[in-house]
């Protein structure tokens, strides 16, 4: 079976259902800003302040594209994985892409640490104005779009797996 790719906003649940996809398909899990966070050794909210946008976005792109890319793995992406095209080529070469999409309001409602949590994004950025850069990102990569809106994360999960074995992948 095909890897399993999520993308969307921060706080869309990728890394929640991620983790709760890969036990109900018995898959490996890999949470990529976990992996920026070990490569550098430091939180991602640190390296956006000191070393700039640019700087966490080529990190990124670095640790998206070391994944293992063995079969039967479910990878959760930061946010702005869409930013970098290598990356997305990379991942949707070994996998099936699900963009995890939430209404902006639900998405301000659930990100009460915005300057903390290590999203990518300008000092003066609102959480509309990241997602307006990427939604656009988002469509074009995804090979299937879930809206998570109104529901748990164990529906999205029953959601994905259902989509993902009826496409045979």
């Amino acid at each position: 079976m095909k890897n399993i790719v999520l993308i969307g906003m921060p706080a869309v649940g990728k890394s929640t259902i991620g983790v709760l996809l890969a036990k109900s398909l018995g898959f490996a899990f890999v949470d990529t800003d976990l992996i920026i966070q070990q490569n550098t050794g430091r939180l991602l909210q640190e390296i956006i302040d000191k070393d700039g946008l640019d700087a966490f976005c080529e990190e990124e792109e670095r640790a998206v594209c070391s994944v293992n890319m063995t079969q039967n793995t479910v990878i959760a992406t930061g946010g702005s994985a869409v930013y970098s095209r290598d990356a997305m080529m990379f991942l949707k070469k070994h996998g099936l892409v699900y963009y995890l999409s939430l209404p902006t309001e639900e998405l301000t409602k659930r990100l009460s640490n915005i300057t903390t949590r290590g999203i990518a994004k300008r000092p003066e950025d609102t959480i509309e104005d990241v997602f307006r850069r990427r939604a656009e990102l988002y469509r074009e990569y995804a090979d299937v779009t879930i809206s998570c809106f109104g529901k748990s994360p164990e529906d999205t999960v029953l959601e994905i797996c259902g989509y993902h074995k009826s496409a045979g992948v």
